[in-house]
């Protein structure tokens, strides 16, 4: 009995061992002659920073994703801020919610300084739970509702939004960025 079960033990430990060898075999390379595998086009990099914005742009886009947000009866925090982050203007509309304000500021922010709308930090997540980690990086937000403001070629400031749904903030956002054009 007690050489039937070293012969089983055995056989169980070379099965093992070969599974485990072939699994560290490195991937098969594609056939002489043919075509390299193409790797993925790089991004291209953000647009560099430019000048704060002025005060009198930054209260235009402020009114103008107001005006969006009062066409569609949201109620919104919106906030506008310098390529560094620091607020340059904030507007409450009556009725908003007050948790939106520093989400407001915060979105905005968070667009100016990665130089990227929130939304692909939001895109990023819910394409690839692994790219969790984003949420690890300091002052980031990863909801729809914060892009970046460029004036030729470069980023001079950021709005973000906060009160409504997600696309809601992003709606009203864009309004804004739209009236600077």
């Amino acid at each position: 009995m007690r050489g039937v079960l070293s012969i089983s033990v055995a056989a169980v430990a070379a099965v093992a061992l070969s599974a485990a060898a072939s699994a560290q075999q490195p991937p098969a390379t594609p056939p002489a002659g043919g075509p390299p595998a193409a790797a993925p086009a790089a991004p291209p990099p953000p647009p560099p920073y430019g000048p704060e914005i002025s005060l009198d742009m930054a209260r235009k886009a402020v009114a103008a994703a107001e005006a969006e947000a009062k066409k569609n009866n949201w109620f919104m925090n919106v906030a506008v801020v310098g390529p560094s982050g620091a607020l340059v203007h904030f507007s409450r509309m009556d009725g908003a919610q007050y948790a939106s304000i520093t989400i407001a500021q915060h979105k905005a922010r968070t667009a100016a300084t990665f130089r990227r709308p929130t939304k692909a930090f939001q895109d990023g997540l819910a394409a690839n739970p692994a790219n969790i980690y984003l949420l690890t990086l300091d002052d980031v937000i990863a909801s729809e509702g914060g892009i970046p403001i460029v004036a030729d070629g470069k980023i001079i400031g950021a709005i973000g939004c906060s009160g409504g749904t997600s696309p809601q903030d992003g709606q009203a956002c864009q309004a804004g960025v739209n009236a600077l054009k």
